[in-house]
């Protein structure tokens, strides 16, 4: 019985094996585009992420686009009371390491004019050999709210008629501040400003262009959440052929079955 068991066995895996089945596995894409907007306005100056929330973000921004397939476009967009095409979409990762390495604070928040102008560099962005526009994402990072410029809501109107996901990542603690010198006085001055993180506002954008929302209060939580974002944007599904797995299972199980047969009954199967 165990000999017409392991042949049946071994009929059976061919037949699936001639079915020609498939399964999903992950591959790194081969041509993608991502645009990441970087908040320098003066609440990144806050200390309540080590050392600070600007210099902390260029660093996790630096690690995520070295860990990007080599293939995929970045884009580096910087953004204050306006917002500002730094690198567009290449994949020279130095010119982008350069452009975040540079970044300064600036005065004001044009979350919207930061997705408008990023919409823009991806519009630009060459298409693929077969004539369409490559996948492509925009990454914004930022600690307030929109306080100059367009509107989120208009900005992440026109992300979705565009088809482009805007992913946000809320960065900093509820309990940030900064400390700001008056001018105006004779004397150094020195008040203490509160600048928690806003995040419904970068919720709102995320959930309007199907994108997702990631808070994060520490250097270590923002590199997780750059992984996360990574695997997203850096590999897709597809569908690979395992005929060749079930083929050469049923001709082991063939060999198991004959060397049965010929033990017990020498004779083949």
């Amino acid at each position: 019985h165990a000999t017409a068991a392991v042949f049946l066995l071994a009929a059976s895996t061919l037949v699936f094996g001639f079915a020609r089945p498939t399964r999903q596995v992950e591959v790194p894409r081969e041509r993608a585009t991502v645009v990441v907007a970087i908040d320098v306005s003066l609440s990144m100056e806050a200390a309540d992420v080590d050392p600070d929330r600007l210099r902390a973000a260029q660093t996790a921004a630096n690690r995520f686009i070295d860990e990007l397939p080599p293939t995929l476009n970045v884009g580096i967009v910087g953004f204050a009371g306006s917002a500002s095409v730094l690198v567009p979409p290449t994949t020279d990762r130095a010119l982008a390491h350069r452009a975040i390495d540079n970044l300064r604070l600036d005065e004001s928040t044009a979350i919207g004019e930061a997705i408008f102008v990023s919409l823009e560099a991806l519009a630009n962005t060459p298409p693929d050999a077969s004539g369409e526009p490559p996948p492509a994402r925009i990454v914004l990072l930022s600690d307030g709210t929109t306080t100059v410029g367009r509107s989120d809501a208009s900005a992440a109107a026109a992300a979705l008629e565009a088809g482009v996901p805007v992913s946000t990542i809320a960065f900093g603690t509820a309990t940030g501040t900064i400390i700001y010198d008056d001018p105006t006085t004779d004397f150094v001055e020195q008040d203490v400003i509160p600048v928690p993180v806003g995040n419904e506002n970068l919720q709102a954008i995320a959930d309007a262009t199907d994108g997702a929302f990631f808070s994060a209060t520490s250097l270590d939580e923002l590199d997780a959440v750059y992984a996360d974002i990574g695997s997203a944007i850096g590999v897709e599904t597809v569908d690979r052929e395992i005929t060749d797995w079930f083929v050469g299972a049923g001709l082991i199980a063939l060999l198991v079955s004959s060397g049965l047969s010929l033990f017990w009954f020498q004779r083949l199967p």
